[in-house]
């Protein structure tokens, strides 16, 4: 909730409880200084960065003709900025660190959603910004990959602060006495944790996650296709795809 530390501070005594470490952090993840605080703060305290979960998010939920231009750059800002900005400044630790000749394996999870791999209406904004986390996670995972980095996505189904304020999906996610609870965010808890293992084997892939079941998700890929070896005309391209088009 960013410069109100509670829910944070909360996770820290919990941590320190059992007997870890932690500290909590205010700053904006999309302001760039800000971010650089963050993983500064995480270097300074602990010694070192391995793992960096980018988890920030926000709804401002419109469809098109509603959406103002402020809840449009609020989500993309918070959501694909606040993704961006700490994972810069992880990177160029970790490419210092490689060229002082620490290296070790390194990794980066990301959080996308199911509502913007498959396109939930009302939610343009929130969509497109965790489309582009994903297609993120995809560029950076190649491009850290020469300092042993691993970038990967989850795009979780759980009971949070920000899916209990979707109307309606408060009763659908209600714990049910007796069986197994699969809205239950610890659910989500082991797969962040394999994709931020030293012995995880996948980068620069997508993860849906909900209850107890893990689907990887297939990348955009080609489909059908028309080919000539000269120029279309309008009308000819119109007949050539029509046995395409949906029926």
């Amino acid at each position: 909730t960013g410069t109100d530390l509670t829910p944070a501070q909360q996770v820290v005594e919990e941590i320190k409880a059992m007997g870890g470490e932690a500290v909590v952090n205010g700053d904006n993840v999309a302001d760039w200084e800000g971010a650089q605080r963050l993983i500064n703060q995480a270097v300074e305290t602990f010694g070192d960065l391995d793992i960096l979960i980018n988890n920030a998010g926000i709804l401002r939920d419109r469809v098109l003709v509603n959406m103002t231009e402020a809840e449009w750059d609020a989500v993309i800002a918070v959501h694909l900025k606040g993704h961006f900005a700490p994972s810069r400044w992880a990177a160029a630790y970790w490419r210092e660190q490689h060229k002082a000749g620490v290296s070790k394996p390194r990794n980066i999870v990301h959080t996308s959603s199911t509502s913007g791999l498959f396109a939930n209406p009302g939610q343009a904004n929130y969509g497109a910004a965790k489309t582009g986390i994903a297609t993120f996670s995809q560029i950076i995972a190649k491009e850290l990959a020469r300092y042993n980095v691993k970038s990967n996505t989850i795009a979780p189904g759980a009971r949070t602060r920000l899916t209990l304020a979707t109307p309606g999906l408060e009763d659908v996610m209600k714990p049910r006495e007796g069986t197994f609870d699969p809205w239950d965010p610890a659910n989500i808890s082991p797969l962040v944790a394999y994709l931020a293992s030293a012995d995880c084997a996948f980068t620069g892939e997508t993860f849906l996650v909900q209850g107890g079941n893990v689907t990887m998700v297939e990348s955009w890929k080609r489909g059908a296709q028309v080919n000539r070896d000269s120029k279309w005309t309008v009308t000819e391209l119109a007949e050539a795809l029509a046995p395409l088009a949906p029926q």
